[in-house]
């Protein structure tokens, strides 16, 4: 015993406060993580979110004196923009419109998103790996595959949605429920679920299926949203953004 009470009497950081809580029968799960393996969150951490943050500031205010953005005339109930597009951050959703009904794609799947996002430390608990990017190799490997696949997938449904979109195409033969509701909501589903079919063969972990998803999740809200911003022209139609119809410039407004 009191060989013991002398391992605790040996100070590992001078400038650390230690306490005895309770004395447990090993192995646990506080092996090795030990209070050496932490830093300061004042004043190390701190300054470097300070940092970060006037680093933002300034980049900000030096934009603000690059690019102008003055106030244009009073809007005009009789004239409506073409295109009329929204803001950049709710480009996204206004794109999702274009591919459904509107309380599918502006309510319901960005309340999904939304609620994914708040149980991801649900679904994943695990220790290992925890406050690494992608955990691992295999999880880089699993972002990377996830990303690029989500890169072909959404821009190439968009496409095919905007050129063929069944629910013009089947208009009057089939319940607009159906058309507005149940098949954007099986084509995303889809998108969303092939990956996951193609995992579950390598008997994933949780924090890979979280990892898959939040890819798919990342990826698909910045593919809309540029697909929105650079590619939706007059008539919200699709066009390339070097070749607009009537000098229209994405750019112009932003």
């Amino acid at each position: 015993m009191a060989e013991k009470e002398k391992s605790f009497d040996k100070i590992e950081h001078p400038t650390k406060t230690y306490s005895l809580v309770e004395l447990v029968k090993a192995p646990t799960i506080m092996v090795d993580k030990g209070p050496e393996n932490t830093v300061f969150a004042f004043p190390l951490v701190a300054i470097v979110e300070i940092l970060l943050a006037l680093a933002v500031s300034v980049a900000l205010l030096t934009m603000s004196f690059a690019v102008n953005a003055p106030l244009e005339e009073l809007a005009n109930p009789n004239v409506t923009t073409d295109p009329a597009k929204a803001p950049w951050y709710f480009m996204g959703l206004q794109e999702m419109l274009e591919h459904g009904h509107p309380t599918l794609m502006a309510v319901m799947m960005p309340s999904l998103m939304v609620l994914f996002v708040i149980a991801i430390p649900y679904l994943d608990n695990a220790r290992e790996g925890a406050g690494k990017w992608f955990t691992n190799a295999r999880g880089k490997k699993l972002t990377l595959y996830t990303a690029i696949y989500t890169l072909v997938v959404m821009p190439l449904y968009i496409v095919l949605d905007s050129k063929f979109p069944l629910r013009e195409i089947l208009r009057g033969t089939l319940p607009d429920f159906v058309l507005q509701y149940v098949f954007p909501a099986l084509f995303m589903g889809a998108i969303v679920t092939l990956p996951l079919i193609v995992l579950f063969f390598s008997k994933p972990t949780a924090r890979e299926v979280v990892l898959v998803l939040f890819t798919i999740l990342f990826v698909g809200a910045v593919v809309f949203t540029l697909t929105g911003f650079l590619f939706r022209g007059p008539g919200f139609e699709l066009y390339w953004p070097w070749n607009m119809p009537g000098g229209y410039n994405p750019f112009q407004n932003l």
